[in-house]
């Protein structure tokens, strides 16, 4: 019974020295094995791990990729023109050694508080720097951009034992103080540009306007041209044709010539006309006996 009473204590702390000597380590993070603040192993594989009970402690690590959200900061670019900008970066603990030295028991809040002035500064020197405007962040040329705030960062996030995976600009905006003149200036850029425009095009509608009435005068003038000789042939072979007849009988040219003449001279029932008594006019109407003989459908001839 005694003996009994001795051995089960002694079995329980063995088994609670035993146990405190193992512990595991998960795949999502690394741990550090320390004995009086000082590091005696780093344990990066996943699986069992041991220490010296009562002596040396564990601390773990997140292994994981970690996001950072940071305060908005103003950033002045080369054409002055201030932005407001925030960021944030995904990071991971690479080494856990190094982490450890840098800052100490603090863990990740003093890590990401030094992490997050780090990238403010490359973020205000970044998009600070000679030739970066406002269009220049707030177009195409934006990723280029993060990729060297992701590289400085990288960078001076190195000593801190982080990797910097990257790093993002989630919102660029103007200072609300500076909204309105912004506003006004950009409204008078935009009218500027499409008064140039309406007045491009109203010089380009000129131009097409006097092509046409240049066009539209050449084709009169052609026309008529063409009319004007396709007239004076017709009229050179009417008066051909004229001078044909008249050469193959002129009497009765001449009767149908003086014809023609009476049609137009006594129009209508109404007609009267004063002539000499030798007048050659009616010499087709004259009787052989000197008489002049009423033409049909006239009316008297005073002489």
């Amino acid at each position: 019974m005694g003996k009994s009473t001795f051995i089960l204590p002694v079995v329980v702390v063995a088994a609670v020295v035993a146990l405190s000597s193992v512990f595991i380590v998960d795949e999502r993070e690394k741990a550090l094995v320390l004995q009086f603040g000082q590091i005696k192993s780093v344990k990066e594989e996943p699986g069992l791990a041991f220490k010296i009970p009562l002596i040396q402690e564990v601390v773990r690590y997140d292994d994981r990729i970690l996001s950072l959200d940071t305060q908005a900061t103003e950033v002045t670019p080369s054409d002055d023109r201030r932005l407001v900008v925030d960021a944030f970066a995904r990071y991971r603990i690479a080494d856990v050694v190094r982490f450890r030295q840098a800052v100490g028991t603090g863990g990740l809040n003093v890590a990401e508080d030094r992490l997050e002035g780090i990238l403010n500064a490359q973020v205000r020197a970044v998009l600070g720097s000679e030739g970066v405007t406002s269009n220049t962040i707030l177009s195409s040329d934006r990723s280029a951009l993060m990729s060297r705030i992701t590289a400085s960062t990288q960078a001076l996030a190195g000593p801190l034992g982080l990797e910097v995976v990257d790093v993002r600009l989630k919102q660029t905006a103007l200072p609300e103080q500076n909204l309105a003149a912004t506003f006004d200036r950009m409204r008078a850029e935009r009218e500027r540009e499409a008064t140039d425009e309406r007045a491009r095009g109203e010089e380009a509608a000129q131009r097409v306007r006097a092509q046409a009435d240049r066009t539209v005068v050449e084709l009169v003038s052609e026309a008529r041209k063409e009319a004007e000789i396709t007239r004076g042939e017709a009229d050179a072979q009417r008066n051909g044709i004229f001078a044909e007849a008249f050469g193959k009988d002129p009497e009765f040219f001449e009767f149908y010539r003086s014809l023609n003449a009476y049609v137009k001279a006594l129009p209508g029932n109404n007609s009267s006309m004063v002539l000499s008594p030798d007048s050659e006019f009616f010499n087709y109407l004259k009787s052989p006996g000197g008489a002049a003989a009423p033409a049909a459908g006239a009316a008297p001839v005073s002489q």
